[in-house]
């Protein structure tokens, strides 16, 4: 399809990058009008729009709507994140208003009609005056991956003990111990390949894969181990370079002090040669490495020209007779010698030969497209090393033996009487040297055998030389690199001054020196075998965390699991995981305990500081997926009395605001059931929306730094009780919803208006309605700070937080208060979390509710700061019953196997109460009587249309039973709780459309008043929680 001619645009327009904006609209036809946009639809054939780069990103159709773009998903780390250059759904949803500010052009560059943009999603554009930044290197697939994993793999170990490992195990075994390695590693390439592969990928290589998959608890621990591990690497590799050199100098006499010394100073001198290129840059590194690759493409040539060319004498009397069948055929069987010399011990020397595989992924953040690069060139990597691996054993296997004099006068005539071995057929006799075990030559013993049998033995050197260095300083940026993007998370203390970047490719130049100096430290160590061990099981447990990433990933089936690259199986990575760790244990297990130790330590230290990061991870997925699961799998199950747990709705307004409320439910909910803090956001929708979304966040971080362990909702609605009835119904998920309402005492219950107090006593109603049991807190200093708040900022509240009481009051009284009432208020706010000492928390079970009177005050003396206090238990009774009707509640007690330590009979109950007391209570009434005179009911219900709340004289008279009751039963709480540390009581109830709201609040102010401790008014729905069956 032949695109429309596009006219030049001044520069505004140009950036505008995929939507029309306000401004741009408004430059060109609505500027006299006022900021709005054209109306919706309106087409783009008209007048100067027609053929615009505007029209044409919107397929020409003029809206505020986008089309799909990279800039909008570029950077997106959560669910709901504001993307640049996209409308929010306000814009496109809600009135549009004149807020130029709001829609504005996305920050990006120019895109191509595809929507991937020309430069960089992430690039600032340039300020005018500035010279450009200059480009930093980027590497493909082959410089950069490929090549590198290539010769990180083909290091120390091919040269100097392959074929030492060869001659002890045998070429049958030996190729067991390298297709042992590259199954290992091809497994660990697939998942690196899969990982790498699903999403963009930056710096940090293999600790970024796996923290960004694992989360920060395994990827932290994982990449310190795994830096260090390629430190430790540096120094394997450079102590076989400076071996090399050692032995060339012995055998010309030129050692500079001792055999040992050298190494360790040809081991400093070349890894300070090492870093200064690392220094240099990137771009020298890379340099050095090809030359590095071409050196040994041609020692490789130069080894297997040199099998087939006819031996000498010299190279005879070495151990090399060419190709020979019997040489094959005898060192095809494994001949076992030294302490090293076991099929695992072998092993162990050799794995780390394979660990190269992450070379690639290490420097991600130099590379033009990891995703394509990592998986394209390790599987290359591990495939040509696998091949020349196993080319080199078996070739090498078939033309040395394994002793060897290196002495021209061993030689003799084919048959001479005396000889024992192999090399008795060629005409060597090599027996005496064989069997003092003193002989220099051969495969067992001479470490520089391919150089022995090469063409041109001074190029095998050169090719030593270059795996060595090569594979030194691969891991020289290797493990800077790893480190690097490791302090910039700050996951640990006191690394974070090694995170600084330097030029244009953001060097760690810190870090370089930081592994110069580890490096160096195991360089001194001088010896290679002792050397490779100790790294081999740091990089196995970090591919056995890296093929368990891809596992977990896979089998978590998260959505945003989906990597392009389809060869992996998450079962083989699961083997890969297992085989990785076995290995571990069976190389030193001694060192794989101090590894998992290691892990183990950081990892509890990561999850103890919680860091403030959020990457997405498998984790996260893992656990989503379990309590949907479990969740779904309790909706199966029929409830028991045996697993009743006290599930809590607690209306707590904003929970800041009501902190004692929240500490008491949560003290005894703590690790035990469901705690839901509601708020009941009144006023207009639009506006409360607003405000629910700008504060939630907030809530929830005050409940996570108070430690409370619990979650927090909030609904929109008109009027407290209509919000409270949708969170009654709609609050929880299956069998994890709430069976009892927490809620406020309401002190100003007098004072309010009539409608708020018909709304509170109504929440009552509604949540016996709903088969709900009722907890009803109150303290003397009331229960809600937000005057202290206000008086105070507080700092745990973000700005947007305001001291608004939403949840069982209303918004906070404005002015100054008493600064003594405000100490006491913030001091009784805190009363739930200190120690409450050897007080008492008395409980008066009146009547039976099912036992939940008795279960909460049971769950919170189990609590620490709880467990010295004395429970008491009071219920009624009669004073010539007394024994008997103790006897048998404490029989019922302790068949609940509720360990209470005291039970009283209060067979004063019904006694009269004190006239002055049955005054008081007269006079709480007096203002909402109706002194109708005892009317008809229907004359009453004409007086009382309008207020409800009003007591009629006749239901002051049905009532007055118990009313005196709750007079009586307030003295009763003075004389024996005075000095408790709580109370609990059973809440009355008073009959719907029979007692009036404001007679039920006198009953429940008259019961309550006056009292020091805190007092918990419980009702149950009047079924069980409470069983003594086993079934």
């Amino acid at each position: 399809m032949a695109e429309l001619p596009v006219p030049e645009l001044p520069p505004t327009l140009s950036r505008c990058s995929g939507r029309f904006t306000i401004s741009t609209l408004l430059g060109m036809e609505e500027g006299v009008r006022g900021p709005y946009v054209p109306a919706e639809g309106a087409g783009c054939d008209g007048t100067h729009l027609s053929g615009s780069t505007l029209c044409t990103r919107t397929f020409g159709y003029n809206t505020v709507d986008v089309v799909p773009a990279y800039e909008h998903y570029a950077n997106s780390n959560g669910v709901g994140d504001g993307r640049r250059g996209r409308p929010s759904l306000a814009d496109l949803h809600s009135i549009l208003k004149p807020d130029t500010g709001h829609l504005r052009p996305p920050l990006s560059e120019p895109q191509r009609s595809n929507g991937v943009p020309e430069a960089g999603p992430e690039e600032a554009p340039e300020e005018p005056g500035r010279a450009p930044t200059p480009e930093p290197v980027r590497f493909g697939w082959v410089k950069g991956v490929m090549i590198r994993c290539m010769l990180n793999i083909w290091g120390v170990i091919l040269y100097l003990r392959l074929p030492w490992i060869t001659a002890q195990a045998g070429i049958a075994l030996t190729w067991l111990i390298i297709l042992m390695s590259v199954t290992v590693t091809t497994i660990t390439g697939l998942s690196i390949s899969a990982i790498s592969t699903n999403g963009k990928v930056k710096s940090g290589g293999t600790y970024f894969l796996i923290s960004r998959s694992l989360g920060p608890e395994l990827g932290g621990s994982i990449g310190l181990i795994f830096a260090f591990a390629n430190a430790v690497a540096v120094a394997m590799h450079t102590v076989g370079f400076a071996e090399t050199v050692r032995d060339l100098l012995q055998e010309h006499n030129s050692l500079i002090v001792d055999p040992t010394n050298d190494i360790r100073i040809i081991g400093v001198v070349t890894v300070t040669v090492l870093l200064g290129i690392s220094l240099a840059g990137m771009e020298w590194e890379a340099k050095a490495q090809i030359l590095f690759f071409l050196v040994i493409l041609v020692s490789f040539i130069n080894y297997l020209v040199g099998t087939v060319i006819p031996a000498t004498a010299e190279k005879q009397a070495k151990g090399f007779f060419s190709y020979r069948a019997e040489i094959f055929a005898q060192n095809f069987v494994p001949n076992w010698r030294g302490p090293e010399g076991s099929f695992f011990g072998l092993f162990s020397i050799f794995f780390p030969s394979a660990t190269g595989i992450l070379a690639g992924a290490n420097i991600s953040g130099d590379l033009k497209d990891p995703a394509v690069a990592i998986p394209k060139g390790t599987l290359m990597a591990i495939f040509w090393t696998t091949v020349s691996y196993l080319v080199l054993s078996a070739t090498i296997g078939a033309c040395v033996v394994r002793d060897a004099s290196g002495s021209l006068n061993d030689s003799m005539a084919v048959g001479s009487p005396g000889c024992e071995g192999l090399a008795c057929g060629f005409g060597w006799n090599f027996t005496a040297c064989a069997q003092r075990q003193s002989c220099r030559y051969g495969l067992s013993n001479y470490y520089q055998s391919m150089s022995m049998v090469s063409g041109f033995g001074p190029l095998i050197t050169a090719g030593i030389f270059g795996a060595t260095l090569s594979s030194a300083l691969a891991c020289l940026v290797s493990a800077p690199k790893v480190f690097q993007c490791l302090c910039k998370d700050q996951l640990y203390p006191l690394i974070g001054f090694f995170g600084k970047g330097y030029g244009r490719n953001s060097e760690p130049i810190r870090g370089y020196m930081l592994t110069y100096v580890i490096a160096v430290g195991f360089i001194l160590i001088a010896e290679l075998n002792a050397i490779a061990p100790i790294i081999s099981n740091f990089f196995l447990c970090s591919y056995a965390l890296i093929n368990f990433s891809c596992f977990h990933a896979s089998i978590t089936n998260s959505p945003g699991w989906r990597p392009s690259f389809r060869y992996y199986s998450k079962w083989a990575a699961l083997f890969g995981a297992a085989v990785s760790v076995v290995i571990m244990f069976l190389l030193t297990w001694w060192a794989a305990l101090i590894a998992f130790g290691i892990v183990i330590f950081l990892l509890g230290y990561v999850l103890y500081k919680k860091p403030d990061v959020n990457w997405g991870s498998s984790m996260q997925a893992s656990s989503y997926n379990m309590a949907l699961n479990y969740s779904v799998g309790l909706s199966e199950v029929e409830e028991h009395i045996k697993n009743y747990r006290p599930q809590c709705l607690v209306l707590t307004g904003p929970p800041s605001f009501r902190p004692a409320l929240v500490d008491f439910v949560g003290t005894f909910t703590k690790n035990l059931s469901l705690m839901l803090c509601g708020n009941v956001l009144i006023g207009p929708q639009k506006q409360k929306m607003l405000e629910s979304r700008l504060t939630a966040d907030g809530h929830i971080k005050w409940l996570m730094k108070r430690k409370i362990k619990a979650f927090y909702t909030d609904v929109v609605a008109e009027d407290l009780r209509s919000g409270v009835q949708m969170l009654i119904q709609a609050a929880g998920l299956g069998k994890m919803r709430p069976n009892i309402l927490a809620l406020g005492y309401k002190r100003n219950w007098r004072t309010v208006s009539p409608q708020s107090l018909e709304d509170y006593v109504g929440i009552l109603h509604d949540a016996f309605d709903f088969k709900y049991g009722v907890c009803l807190m109150r303290m003397k200093e009331g229960l809600n700070v937000s005057r202290v708040m206000q008086a105070h900022v507080n700092p745990t509240f973000e700005a947007a937080e305001h001291p608004e009481g939403n949840g069982t009051s209303g918004r906070a009284a404005p002015g100054t208060a008493d600064p003594a009432a405000l100490a006491g208020e913030q001091q009784a706010s805190t009363i739930f979390q200190n120690e409450q000492g050897k007080k008492t928390i008395d409980i008066y079970w009146l009547f039976d509710d099912g036992g939940l009177t008795l279960l909460i005050p049971y769950l919170l003396g189990r609590k620490k700061r709880w467990a010295k206090c004395k429970i008491r238990v009071f219920v009624g009774g009669q004073i010539n019953r007394m024994d008997e009707e103790r006897k048998a509640i404490v029989s019922l007690l302790s068949k609940f196997r509720l360990d209470f330590h005291e039970v009283h009979i209060l067979p004063d109950i019904n006694q009269k109460p004190r006239p002055e007391h049955i005054r008081r209570f007269e006079d709480l009434i007096a203002p909402f009587r109706l002194n109708d005179g005892f009317k008809d009911e229907a004359t009453v219900n004409e007086m009382r249309q309008g207020c409800p709340w009003k007591i009629s004289d006749e239901e002051v008279n049905k009532n007055r039973a118990k009313s005196l009751r709750q007079v009586r039963l307030n003295e009763i709480l003075l004389d024996y709780s005075r000095d408790a540390a709580l109370i609990a009581i059973t809440l009355p109830i008073g009959r719907k459309g029979r007692c009036p709201s404001s007679l039920y609040m006198a009953w429940l102010e008259t019961l309550s008043q006056d009292l020091r401790p805190p007092i918990i008014l419980t009702r149950g729905n009047q079924e069980n929680v409470l069983t003594f069956y086993c079934q």
